[in-house]
Formats: structure tokens, sequence, C-alpha cells
């Protein structure tokens, strides 16, 4: 008995979604303009975002472009720097050179007149000797 009950719902199940796929929908005047209105609106948006996306790009180049020359300045920066500073130390270690060498030459012309002096005088030859001066 239920299986004869089940094979029932089942040939009312088949028979009602057959007569509901018969049934056609009519598409309306009112339906066309909607469809039209519809492809308008998306249209539009499609304009909109092409011409916001347009001007994102145009900012992604222009802030590209400001940070290659920030960059570029900085670096230009650094280097001048460092070339300004080696040429400083030149500059200044100059004078302390010229005056290393006189203090140098002063200091040889000072041994070599001690050493003369050494030759009449014992005590100062012995003090010479003692640091390796003679």
């Amino acid at each position: 008995m239920k299986r004869f009950i089940l094979h029932i719902i089942f040939l009312m199940v088949l028979f009602t979604g057959a007569s509901a796929q018969q049934q056609e929908v009519a598409y309306t005047l009112e339906d066309r303009d909607r469809a039209i209105r519809t492809e308008e609106r998306i249209e539009a948006l499609e304009t909109k975002m092409d011409i916001k996306f347009e001007s994102q790009q145009q900012q992604i180049n222009d802030l590209k472009t400001m940070f290659f020359w920030g960059f570029g300045i900085m670096i230009t920066l650094m280097i001048f720097m460092l070339g300004y500073t080696i040429y400083d130390r030149r500059t200044a270690m100059h004078p302390i050179r010229e005056k290393a060498d006189r203090t140098e030459n002063n200091l040889q012309s000072l041994i070599r007149a001690l050493r003369e002096k050494a030759q009449n005088d014992d005590q100062l030859a012995q003090i010479l000797r003692s640091h390796g001066l003679l």
C-alpha cells in the first residue's frame, strides 16, 4: 500500500512540474524598456569607472615620478657630501703636513747640531748614545 501511495505522489509531482514548464512568460514592452535602462546604467557606470581608473593611474604615475626625482636628488646630495668631505679633509691636512715636514726638518737639524757638539762634549755624547741618536 505504501508503495502505491508513493507512486501516486511521484506521478502527481511529475505532472505538476511538466504543466508548470509549459506555461509561457510574456515579455512585455515594459520589460524591454527596463532592460534598456539597465544597460544604459551599466554603460554609465563603466564610463565612470574608466574615468576614475585613468585618474588613479595618472596619480600613481605622478607618485612614481616624484619618488624617482626624490631618490635621485637624495643620492646626488649624498655623493656631493662625500666628495666635499674628502676634499675638505685633504685641504685641512695640507697645512698640518707642511708643519710636520718643517718640524721633522727642524728635528733633523737639531740632531745634526747635537751630534756635532757631542764630538767635543763626552757627557752629551753619552746621553745621545743612551737614546740611540749617536
